[in-house]
């Protein structure tokens, strides 16, 4: 099979949506997980998992950032750049 620039955008584009929807996931999952904490905060298996999600989440995190950027204004790393104004922005549905 050639690879041309479609093939290559999409393949792109499907490595972001899958990124995009573990965050997702991680997301939900954490903060279901620290709604039980709140009434268990001392239950050693919730803490473990939700250190797990966390570590989890920034693994994934790390690499859609490396990859296309910061999500958040807080993901601007650079001292040179500020790469958070590169688009798509957030709500243009890219993401």
């Amino acid at each position: 099979m050639q690879l041309n620039a479609n093939t290559v955008r999409n393949g792109t584009n499907n490595r972001k949506m899958h990124l995009m929807r573990k965050l997702r996931e991680y997301d939900f999952a954490i903060f279901e997980t620290t709604e039980f904490l709140d009434t268990h905060p001392h239950n050693k298996k919730a803490l473990s998992y939700y250190a797990k999600l966390r570590d989890e989440r920034a693994r994934v995190l790390a690499e859609y950032e490396s990859a296309f950027g910061p999500i958040t204004m807080y993901g601007n790393m650079s001292n040179t750049s500020w790469d958070w104004v590169r688009g798509p922005w957030p709500w243009e549905g890219e993401c």
